[in-house]
């Protein structure tokens, strides 16, 4: 009996982390993914029709696409295999096609073959699983936190499907953690143990849609509890809950997600939006620098001459983040983006420079007018160089019709202003010079 308690305690703490111990193993059971897996969705339809598919699990990390795979492999006659590509290689695949073709051969069945992290694999070893799938040998369900899109090959994403899955939402969130309390096996369930209102919506809320994360605070959280303590109150939650870094990928689909969320948000002219994008891109680790560059190219692109400011304000922000460092240069990069934001927009030189770009590529050898050419030497002169150009700052307004384009461009126009902001002003200007220009026949 005296060695009962330790052996116990013992067994305890070597038990699989409560996110692998409350794992669904049925389909029903599943939550946060019903359009996959509810009555019509799409898994379950494949399975009710014995007509299962290869294809890529393609979620962000806790979203259910291990769990999907072992419960779709419970419920088919398939042999099931799997491996991670973080570990394994090609040599493991060769024993698992091996072990695949004798069961085949034996018992007449095919093997569902579950690879985790299949992006890791480079594009070489991918197209090492196209003849097993092509023949029927295995059906190949492939779990990837990355965009397939970019990481698989399109030899091999055209014989899969993609199947999308979302960060879990709060509410089934909150039925995992309500599971996990009240199961008293598997789970964290005791009959001395309560907890404090809002405990499992708060941990829920922390859990940025994964599953696995949210079930790995809880048990922290009931693990750090004092001697003694049989509620959980959010206090004693508070103190067990490290910092997690918001979800950015720099190396992946995550960052230029977040990115293109920002510029998009500056453009549509929601201060709020950007800031909640620009802090959600920093606390990730970007840096700054990298975010003031892509607000001085929002400036020109978006921005332009609509606001001429907003360069220079962002020039500025980009300094003063160098200067600084974070945090205290985070808020200039705050004020740039709530300064961009509010900013009136035009893309007008963007589509000009673009417009001008391709002209230019199909119109190299064009000269320009003579007129406007200098003529540092004699024989310049004779030939007509700087013949008959007029100085616009001898007339009045500062302006004088003459052509700047050659001939067969003579009435090109590539900059268009809009009725915004400063650009108005310009459009104004353009307007009167060119009225000018009608009333006046160049020399």
């Amino acid at each position: 009996m005296a060695g009962g308690g330790p052996a116990r305690a013992v067994s305890r703490s070597l038990r699989p982390p409560l996110a692998d111990r409350m794992r669904p193993t049925r389909l029903d059971d599943m939550v946060g993914q019903e359009s996959l897996t509810g009555p019509g969705g799409f898994l379950a339809a494949a399975l009710a029709a014995e007509a299962l598919p290869s294809m890529i699990l393609w979620g962000p990390p806790g979203c259910g696409k291990t769990t999907l795979a072992r419960v779709v492999a419970g419920r088919t006659r398939h042999h099931f295999e799997a491996f991670s590509a973080v570990f394994s290689g090609v040599k493991d695949l060769r024993g698992v096609v091996e072990r695949a073709r004798a069961v085949r051969a034996a018992e007449g069945r095919p093997t569902l073959l579950f690879v985790d992290e299949i992006h890791r694999f480079n594009k070489s070893q991918q197209d090492g699983f196209l003849p097993f799938v092509e023949d029927g040998t295995v059906v190949l369900i492939g779990a990837t936190t990355e965009n397939p899109s970019f990481e698989l090959n399109n030899a091999l994403l055209s014989r899969c499907r993609v199947v999308v899955l979302e960060p879990l939402a709060e509410p089934a969130l909150l039925v995992l953690l309500q599971r996990a309390m009240a199961d008293g096996e598997r789970g964290l369930g005791r009959p001395d143990l309560t907890l404090e209102e809002g405990v499992l919506p708060a941990i829920a809320a922390q859990s940025g849609g994964d599953a696995r994360h949210a079930l790995n605070l809880l048990e922290a959280a009931v693990a750090g509890l004092a001697a003694g303590e049989t509620i959980l109150t959010r206090t004693a939650l508070q103190r067990s809950l490290a910092t997690r870094a918001a979800l950015f990928d720099r190396d992946g689909e995550g960052h230029y997600n977040l990115i293109s969320a920002l510029h998009k948000s500056l453009r549509g002219s929601d201060p709020d939006a950007a800031l909640y994008w620009l802090a959600r891109i920093l606390a990730g680790g970007e840096d700054g620098l990298y975010v003031a560059r892509r607000m001085i190219r929002f400036a020109t692109e978006d921005v332009g001459n609509a606001d001429p400011q907003a360069l220079a304000l962002a020039i500025q922000a980009r300094d003063a983040y160098h200067f600084l460092g974070p945090p205290e240069g985070e808020l200039a990069l705050a004020q740039a983006a709530v300064y961009l934001a509010t900013a009136p927009k035009s893309n007008s030189v963007y589509t000009a420079w673009q417009q001008a770009r391709q002209c230019a590529a199909g119109s190299g050898s064009l000269m320009p007018p003579r007129h406007i050419l200098n003529a540092p030497t004699a024989l310049m002169k004779e030939l007509g160089y700087g013949a008959g150009y007029r100085y616009a700052h001898d007339y009045e307004g500062g302006y004088v019709a003459q052509e700047y384009l050659p001939e067969p461009l003579r009435g090109r126009r590539f900059y268009q202003p809009v009725e915004r902001g400063f650009e108005r002003e310009i459009a104004r200007r353009l307007a009167w010079w060119r009225r000018l220009k009608e009333q006046e026949q160049p020399q």
